[in-house]
C-alpha cells in the first residue's frame, strides 16, 4: 500500500483555465466539502481509528448511491472531470447517479472542453475496464457527454435491419463491450469497431450493408484515439482488431489449411482478442445465425490450434531470405527485394513451396515478369 501526506486542499478549475489551481483548507471538514463525491469524503482519523463522515459517505457507499458533498453544479464547475469520473464510478463500482448527479451533468457538459485529452482519456480507460460499462457507456451518450470523448458514438443510434427499429448499431456496440474481457485493447476496440457504419450505410432492395466499414473505421479509430492520446501501442492494437473483424465471419464460404494460416498469421498476437471479439459481435436478431456464428469461429479456433500443433504459424518463414534473393538476382536492397519476399512467404503459406529449391525455382519464375 501506498501512502500520500498532504495538507488539507482542493483542485479548482477557473472559468476559461485547463489549468486546476490549488486551495488550501484549514480543516478536515472543509477538505471533505470539496471532495468530488460523498463516498469519497470520508476519513479515519488516527490513531483513534475514528470515523469523520460529514456527508453519509458511508450510507450512499452501501446504498450504491453516487451523490456530491456540495451542490453537484458546483462541483463540477470547480472540477468538470468530476462528470466522467461519476460514470466511471458506474462502471467500476456499480454505483447509481442521483437526480442533482445527472442534472449536474446535463447543464454543465459543455464545461468538460477544458478538460485535457490525456484526463479525459485516463477516465474512458478505468470506465471500459470496469465491471459494468454498459449504464456508464448510456448515459455518456444520453447525456452529451461523449461529444468530448468519442462524437462517433452518438451517430450510431441507427438501425442495421430494415424495419427493426430496436437493432441499433448503439446498443449493439454496448453489447460487444459487455461480451469482452474487461482489457482496455479488447474494450476500446469492441467501442470503435462499427464507428464508419453511419458512413457506409448502403440499402439495396431493402436490406442494409455497411461495406468497407472495417476498414474505414479502422482509420476513423486511430484518429479518435490519436486526438485521446492513447500510446501507439494501443493504437495499433485497437486497430488492427478493427480492421480484421469481419475476417472470421468470411469463414462460412469455406476456409483451406492455408487460409486459415494465413488469418492467423495476419492477426499475429492479436488472434486470441480477435476471436474473442469476432464472438462478442456474433449478436443478432435472428438466435439461429447467431448459434452458427458462434459455431463457426469456435471451429476456426479448433482448426488453427491443429494446424499450429503441426507447425507454429507465428514462425512460418519463406524458405530463403531477403540476402539469398538478392544473391540469385543481383538485387541492391529495396522494393522489390520486399515484394520478392512476400510473394514466397505467400507462397509458402498456401502450401506451394517448402524447400529453398522449389522457393528459387518459383523466385526466377517470378524475376522474368517483375524485374
Amino acid at each position: 500500500h501506498k501512502a500520500e501526506i498532504t495538507t488539507f486542499r482542493a483542485d479548482v478549475y477557473k472559468r476559461e483555465s485547463r489549468h486546476p489551481e490549488v486551495s488550501f483548507s484549514k480543516t478536515i471538514e472543509e477538505d471533505l466539502k470539496r471532495r468530488d463525491f460523498t463516498v469519497n469524503a470520508m476519513a479515519l482519523k488516527l490513531p483513534q481509528g475514528e470515523m469523520i463522515d460529514p456527508h453519509n459517505g458511508l450510507n450512499d457507499l452501501q446504498s450504491k448511491i453516487l451523490k456530491t458533498p456540495q451542490d453537484a453544479s458546483k462541483s463540477f464547475t470547480d472540477d468538470p472531470l468530476r462528470m466522467l469520473r461519476a460514470l466511471r464510478f458506474m462502471s467500476t463500482l456499480g454505483l447509481k447517479p442521483d437526480k442533482t448527479v445527472l442534472e449536474g451533468i446535463g447543464s454543465l457538459k459543455e464545461r468538460l472542453a477544458i478538460i485535457s485529452k490525456e484526463r479525459i482519456k485516463d477516465e474512458l480507460s478505468k470506465l471500459l475496464t470496469g465491471l459494468y460499462p454498459v449504464d456508464a457507456l448510456r448515459l455518456l451518450v444520453r447525456s452529451g457527454l461523449d461529444e468530448y470523448v468519442a462524437p462517433e458514438l452518438s451517430t450510431l443510434q441507427m438501425e442495421t435491419e430494415a424495419g427493426y427499429h430496436h437493432k441499433d448499431v448503439l446498443e449493439h456496440t454496448f453489447k460487444v463491450v459487455d461480451g469482452v474481457k474487461n482489457d482496455l485493447v479488447l474494450r476500446l476496440a469492441a467501442l470503435l469497431h462499427d464507428i464508419a457504419k453511419p458512413k457506409t450505410k448502403t440499402v439495396t432492395n431493402g436490406e442494409v450493408h455497411f461495406y468497407g466499414h472495417d476498414v474505414i473505421g479502422a482509420r476513423m479509430a486511430r484518429k479518435r484515439l490519436r486526438e485521446l492520446r492513447y500510446p501507439k501501442d494501443i493504437i495499433e492494437k485497437v486497430t488492427r482488431l478493427i480492421r480484421l473483424h469481419l475476417r472470421p465471419y468470411n469463414y462460412a464460404m469455406g476456409w483451406t489449411d492455408s487460409a486459415v494460416r494465413r488469418y492467423a498469421r495476419d492477426a499475429g498476437d492479436m488472434l486470441p482478442r480477435l476471436n474473442q471479439l469476432a464472438i462478442a459481435d456474433c449478436t443478432t436478431r435472428i438466435k439461429q445465425n447467431a448459434r452458427r456464428n458462434l459455431e463457426l469461429i469456435l471451429d476456426l479456433e479448433k482448426r488453427i490450434k491443429k494446424l499450429n500443433d503441426e507447425e507454429e504459424i507465428a514462425k512460418i518463414r519463406a524458405p530463403i531470405d531477403g540476402e539469398e534473393i538478392m544473391n540469385r538476382l543481383n538485387l541492391e536492397p529495396g522494393k522489390k527485394v520486399g515484394e520478392a519476399l512476400n510473394m514466397l512467404l505467400e507462397a509458402r503459406l498456401d502450401d506451394k513451396i517448402k524447400t529453398k529449391e522449389e522457393a528459387y525455382k518459383m523466385l526466377d519464375e517470378w524475376a522474368k515478369s517483375n524485374l
